[in-house]
């Protein structure tokens, strides 16, 4: 008997995974509003430099600014210069200028940086860690490194956290990550300079990174085969509430402390309802914990309804154990495991790629929330709308067309919808923002579908640790997402070119990998060297074992 068949007599899908699924919800809401917080978090306002004296009469401070400020090529007054004196203007005396009425300096008048630091529009956001630190003009790059820093610590967490929870488990990790960002969480909010605040976001993406590897995989393993596309899209929709949601708390909390303290606050309630979330029976079994998953195993069995005889549960559960206990590998878990086998190593490479333009595309087209003709709250609040269409396309297209065609369509689509971008004018905003908007929609069901399809191709005793590896890949991408908006200094559509060819490699990778439609998870290594190659290589392999709806 396998771990299918065990898991269909005590109920695959039922109240018991219902509950699992609501408990592991939070997770996967407050992710979205700690990875997109640098749309507020970060936002830049309209500023331009400090001036002293400047004169209370409404009427008169246009002349005034127009006399201390030079223009851009564009002709907006500069937000990052000011001329060293004052500029005389036809018809018009300068304040304490000490220049006559029309009087004019010769030659080009010289310019300097901001002396006296930079005033800033309050209108939107009353306060930024752009506007607390000053990381405007020349200190923009820091800016946005602050979102590089932050998904560095994710794929440096996604690493650590997908070994450990492979080797300790995935419950006791997902606490050690509750914890950790609380309390960095916390610290983060409090910081006194922009250095403290760097290294606390960076540890605190370390300890987010768990909530993206555990929680869908902790999920999958107590779902028979039949119920896993259903259930994996009705998680992802928490990911699609928190983005919406983050757009509710951004506009009604405009100071960027309190706002990192409210999204950070529910790790409290989380740490306590680890209390009820299970641990990962197929992954207990693998490590001969018999008893523990005996005890799991009773408790799904009487929430679903499926009243099991404990003896004969207790010895089918002892045999599956001695079967995995005599298949597994002997040494512990490692990353080399993934790439020691020929099957294994082509899926890991394959999700590596894929994985890094899931993640550059994805924020490289949620992060850019300018130039669309809406503000950013109503701009978040669409981009989050669009998902919910999204699901369902994943839900219809994953169970019909199966996963690889799926994830490949969707990356086609996102980096068609980028391309298009590049074809219409800055004056055709609406069908700017419906580009937008479109490759926001295939983006997020790429991102949906990569998670479920990357948890089926993995083995129970490495899926932990392959979602570490791929995640680690994709946060690299995600890292980089943020500094590649900053390639518009060398050509302006280079940006949505590079978050579109990135786009369309990985659509072709995806297609390299085998479908898991209706296929049982692999719980050893020799499951998936079993397992039948891609498409392509088909006429040389074996099918891949099927199970029937």
């Amino acid at each position: 008997m396998g771990f299918e068949e065990l898991l269909d007599k005590v109920g695959g899908f039922g109240p018991f995974q219902l509950w699992n699924v609501a408990l592991l919800a939070l997770p996967r809401v407050l992710l979205p509003m700690h990875f997109l917080l640098p749309i507020f978090l970060a936002a830049v306002p309209a500023h331009r430099c400090a001036l002293p004296g400047l004169p209370s009469n409404f009427s008169h401070q246009d002349v005034w600014l127009e006399a201390h400020l030079p223009r851009e090529p564009d002709g907006r007054l500069s937000s990052c210069l000011r001329f060293t004196h004052p500029q005389a203007l036809p018809n018009t005396t300068l304040w304490g200028g000490g220049q006559s009425t029309g009087e004019q300096l010769e030659g080009e008048p010289s310019t300097v940086p901001c002396p006296q630091g930079w005033e800033y529009d309050h209108s939107e956001f009353s306060s930024t860690i752009a506007t607390e630190w000053d990381l405007v003009c020349e200190q923009k790059g820091l800016n946005r490194a602050s979102s590089t820093f932050f998904f560095a610590g994710v794929l440096v967490g996604a690493v650590a956290f997908g070994y450990l929870s492979d080797r300790f488990g995935r419950r006791r990790l997902l606490l050690v990550a509750y914890v950790s960002a609380l309390v960095l969480g916390l610290a983060s909010a409090a910081s006194v300079s922009y250095t403290m605040f760097a290294i606390t976001r960076t540890l605190t993406g370390t300890a987010l990174a768990g909530f993206t590897i555990i929680v869908m995989p902790l999920e999958l393993e107590w779902l028979d085969v039949g119920h896993r596309t259903v259930a994996g899209v009705l998680s992802s929709t928490f990911w699609t509430g928190g983005v919406m949601l983050l757009a509710l708390v951004g506009y009604l909390i405009r100071d960027w402390r309190w706002l990192l303290l409210t999204v950070t606050l529910p790790c409290a309630p989380g740490i306590l309802s680890l209390w009820w979330v299970p641990e990962s029976a197929r992954w207990l079994l693998t490590q001969g914990r018999v008893e523990e998953a005996h005890r799991y195993l009773l408790r799904c069995a009487r929430l679903n309804g499926r009243p099991e005889g404990e003896d004969g549960l207790s010895q089918e559960v002892r045999a599956l154990s001695k079967v995995a206990a005599a298949e597994r590998v002997v040494q512990r878990p490692s990353y080399l495991d993934l790439f020691r086998t020929p099957r294994l190593r082509h899926i890991s490479l394959c999700c590596m790629v894929v994985w890094f333009g899931v993640n550059f595309s994805y924020y490289g087209l949620s992060l850019d929330v300018s130039g669309l003709g809406l503000n950013v709250y109503q701009t978040q609040l669409l981009f989050g709308a669009v998902e919910l269409p999204s699901k369902l396309l994943v839900y219809l297209s994953v169970r019909h067309a199966g996963r690889r065609l799926t994830l490949a369509g969707t990356l086609l689509g996102a980096a068609l919808s980028l391309g298009f971008r590049l074809l219409v004018s800055s004056e055709m905003k609406s069908w700017s923002t419906a580009l937008a908007v479109i490759g926001k929609g295939f983006s997020e069901a790429a991102f949906t579908t990569a998670y479920l399809f990357t948890s089926e191709l993995y083995p129970t005793v490495l899926r932990q640790t392959g979602m570490g590896l791929t995640a680690l890949v994709g946060r690299l991408g995600g890292s980089l997402a943020p500094l590649a908006a900053l390639l518009d200094g060398v050509w302006l559509s280079l940006p949505k070119l590079t978050y579109g060819g990135i786009a369309l490699l990985a659509a072709c990778t995806a297609l390299l990998l085998p479908e898991t439609k209706h296929a049982q998870l692999p719980e050893t290594i020799q499951d998936v060297e079993r397992k039948s190659a891609p498409s392509s290589l088909q006429e040389e392999e074996m099918p891949m074992k099927q199970v029937q709806d």
